[in-house]
């Protein structure tokens, strides 16, 4: 089946015109994510982000479903009181940017038109992009501190934390000049965000905190079997965090490797590294050699994680004397954006 944007569009309406034929409580639903973006495919692959909006609780947060091997429904399920009041989501970097440029697919009772007015309406403003920003900045703050107490044994759960923190922090400066980064284009796209500010270095710090100067490409490619391996296993392991679903093995797996033959091969790192840690989390103990030793490599894990996480402790700290800067440029007090 050749994929095109066209087609997923098709499938995005089709399925959200079933879904709410059969689910009365849904009261809107709406695409985001890359499907937005002229060219969606990476790798050949491509998921489709739905978001449905129910009158009452749903019984799940988030669903996954396969539509062929290269193609994925992945579905948020949102209650109608996460929206509200509208005006608050200007100062969220996740559902606030979500919510202002989506393409709707359904609504009722014009919900869509009245949360999206009242959200756009000052959006764009100074004060609120600092206050999104700061959001996610000490979000990542936040994970530092707490792993300062297990900073000595640092296993999977742990290294999940720190890449969140740089998922976080990323995103603090990309939220400046458009939507959060999402997880397996974050290296691909961050420099040019980062550039956006004129502040190349960020980008390098980032992947230097992942440990990508203490590798090459050759080693990623080397890890692919392994990674392949405990994606298979973990998927199929009860607990397993829903990202890591036998549907959206491909969807990671096509993705790194087209990244691997591009012109930057170690923009593949931060999703590989990710998948297989979400992975190694749910595996026993004794099964996770590999994951050890190539979080060794990228001096990551073992005794190397408390330097990392100074290293943290500085990128966090020049984020934040940017953000300070811009802050004052504008004429605002800290005290009000913070």
């Amino acid at each position: 089946m050749r994929i095109t944007r066209d087609l997923l569009l098709r499938l995005a309406k089709e399925n959200t015109e079933e879904r709410a034929f059969n689910d009365e409580s849904i009261i809107a639903a709406y695409l985001t994510g890359s499907l937005l973006e002229e060219d969606p495919l990476l790798g050949g692959t491509a998921d489709i982000d739905l978001v449905f909006v129910h009158n009452a609780p749903f019984e799940i947060t988030r669903e996954i479903k396969a539509l062929s091997p290269d193609v994925h429904l992945d579905i948020q399920h949102r209650e109608e009181k996460e929206y509200n009041p509208p005006r608050a989501l200007r100062s969220d970097p996740w559902l606030g940017s979500e919510l202002y440029a989506p393409q709707l697919l359904y609504e009722t009772k014009h919900f869509f038109e009245f949360h999206q007015a009242s959200l756009r309406a000052g959006f764009d403003e100074p004060q609120n992009q600092l206050k999104r920003a700061y959001k996610l900045l000490n979000h990542a703050r936040k994970i530092w501190m707490d792993l300062q107490l297990s900073a000595e044994n640092a296993r999977p759960k742990e290294i999940l934390q720190y890449l969140d923190a740089l998922k976080s922090a990323a995103n603090s400066i990309a939220g400046l000049s458009g939507c959060p980064l999402a997880e397996r284009r974050l290296l691909l796209d961050f420099p040019a965000r980062a550039e956006a500010i004129a502040r190349p270095e960020f980008a390098r710090g980032l992947l230097g905190l992942l440990g990508g100067t203490e590798i090459t490409p050759t080693s990623l490619s080397e890890w692919m079997p392994a990674w392949e391996n405990f994606y298979t296993f973990a998927s199929e392991a009860t607990g397993t965090d829903i990202r890591i679903h036998n549907a959206r093995q491909n969807y990671y797996k096509s993705a790194i490797e087209e990244m691997l033959r591009g012109e930057n091969p170690l923009t593949a790192l931060y999703p590989l590294l990710l998948t297989w840690t979400l992975s190694a989390n749910s595996l026993p103990e004794n099964q996770i050699s590999a994951w050890e030793n190539a979080c060794m490599l990228l001096k990551i894990g073992g005794e190397h994680f408390e330097s990392r996480l100074e290293g943290l402790d500085q990128y966090l700290d020049n984020i934040e004397e940017m953000l300070e800067e811009k802050v004052l440029s504008q004429g605002f007090e800290i005290a009000e954006i913070v």
